[in-house]
């Protein structure tokens, strides 16, 4: 009939149908390098150099480049001295830096250095194999529930009770707090549950902030945003609040965001912390920042170390075992 499609013939196959994409990929990372005691650096002879530990990116060493930056007192690159190679080829060329990155009287001179301290960052990234990928015809959304139980918490819709942190009140869901926490669980459905059943709980021992970012997780499985000069504080207090409900993975991202902030004014005090609520691998990464007797003469000048002894005298012999010979 007129206008009408082609049918098919009897016994035709529909074509077939493929896409591809050729993928040049990369691979980036960073490390981050603090200088803790850079006057005794100044003693090395020139032509020589002082070793970071080792760090992967990509899982090979090969064709690479670098971004090397300073860093602001907010982990933030300084512009001026921040410099890029092109792309080299690490299998052949072992090494690669700035001999002129930054004078020593300038780096003296500036706010960069504080406390005998600074910080550079390398930004590297790895070229990858070119390889050929088959193209989905289809894509399949990533999991959005995180949100919706983000917006359930904001909107307080359903909400069964309530907590009372310093002058704030928190409204939430006893059955996702339970189905989150075994002690939420046990206080708010177990035999504790007598003594919850009241309008509004009361939190005596943790700030609303704290609070507040602990059941952001506990809904969402994520953090709020944070400053970077607030994060090693708010890691600490969300570390015991982790401990204190078992929840294992916050435990885990607070002690690998701490690992990121131990420096001289800090390394006691947290290590206090890693001990108290036995967090190993934290432990060890303190362990590994004061091995050196110099640095651990620096960090017994700070109040963090005198609660260190008072509060934790065992781990000290610990520490001592570890400490480079004097």
């Amino acid at each position: 009939m007129p206008g009408s499609s082609p049918s098919p013939a009897a016994g035709d196959v529909p074509p077939s149908r493929s896409a591809s994409a050729i993928v040049a990929g990369a691979a980036a990372g960073y490390h981050v390098l603090r200088i803790v005691g850079y006057s005794r650096t100044k003693e090395v002879p020139n032509c020589q150099c002082i070793e970071s530990s080792h760090f992967r990116v990509g899982g090979r060493t090969c064709l690479a480049q670098v971004t090397i930056s300073q860093q602001d007192q907010d982990g933030k690159p300084v512009p001026l001295y921040s410099m890029t190679t092109e792309f080299v080829n690490f299998s052949e060329t072992k090494n690669w830096g700035y001999p002129q990155f930054m004078k020593r009287q300038a780096l003296e001179e500036s706010e960069y250095l504080t406390d005998d301290c600074f910080t550079v960052r390398f930004d590297v990234t790895v070229m990858k194999d070119v390889h050929t990928v088959e193209t989905p015809f289809l894509v399949v959304l990533p999991s959005d529930m995180h949100q919706h139980f983000g917006h359930l918490l904001s909107s307080k819709e359903g909400t069964d009770v309530k907590f009372r942190v310093g002058r704030k009140t928190f409204s939430a869901h006893r059955l996702v707090l339970s189905m989150r926490s075994p002690v939420f669980k046990a206080e708010l459905y177990g035999p504790m549950k007598k003594s919850t059943s009241t309008n509004v709980i009361c939190i005596n021992d943790k700030e609303a902030e704290v609070f507040d970012a602990l059941l952001t997780f506990m809904y969402t499985d994520t953090l709020p945003e944070m400053k970077e000069q607030e994060e090693s504080a708010m890691a600490q207090h969300l570390l015991v609040a982790a401990d204190r409900y078992n929840l294992e993975r916050l435990k885990l991202i607070c002690e690998d965001k701490l690992c990121k902030h131990i420096d001289t004014n800090s390394a006691a005090t947290i290590l206090s912390l890693a001990e108290q609520h036995n967090c190993h691998g934290l432990k060890d990464a303190c362990f590994a920042f004061l091995s050196s007797s110099s640095t651990l003469d620096a960090v017994m000048e700070t109040d963090g170390f005198e609660y260190l002894t008072s509060s934790c005298p065992r781990v000290l012999k610990e520490l001592v075992s570890k400490v480079v010979p004097r």
